[in-house]
C-alpha cells in the first residue's frame, strides 16, 4: 500500500500532503517519545503519535518515515504546519485512539 492509497481510504484526515504519495508503507509504527522515534522508526513505516510539533517533524525527516498520522485528535501547532509544507512531509490526523488508529492501517497492510 502506497501513503496515496492509505489517504485514498478516507479514514483519516490530511493534514498536509507531502511530495512522496506514491511510497510504499512497511508498517505501522506507534511512539510519543521522540529519542526512541528517531532510533528505532522503521523506514518507509506509518508513525502514529500524539506529538504535534516542529521536533516531530525533524524526526519524520530523519527517520524517513512515510507520513506521520496525529492520533487521539492531536493537531501540529503553526509552526509545525508551516515546516510540514515547506518539507514536503505527508501528516494525517484523527480522534482515534494510538493503538487503533496504527491497527487500522496494519490492517490496510495486511489485507
Amino acid at each position: 500500500m502506497t501513503v496515496k492509497e492509505l489517504i485514498q481510504k478516507e479514514k483519516y484526515n490530511v493534514v498536509n500532503y507531502g511530495d512522496d504519495l506514491e511510497q510504499d508503507i512497511t508498517k505501522p509504527f506507534c511512539c510519543d517519545l521522540l529519542s526512541i522515534a528517531m532510533s528505532k522508526a522503521p523506514e518507509k513505516s506509518v508513525w502514529v503519535t500524539v506529538m504535534g510539533n516542529i521536533n516531530t517533524l525533524a524526526v519524520a525527516e530523519l527517520t524517513d518515515v512515510a507520513c506521520i498520522i496525529l492520533a487521539e485528535g492531536a493537531e501540529l501547532d503553526n509552526i509545525a504546519l508551516q515546516k510540514a509544507k515547506a518539507q514536503n512531509i505527508t501528516v494525517l490526523s484523527t480522534n482515534e485512539p494510538i493503538f487503533e488508529a496504527a491497527l487500522t492501517v496494519y490492517q490496510y497492510l495486511h489485507d
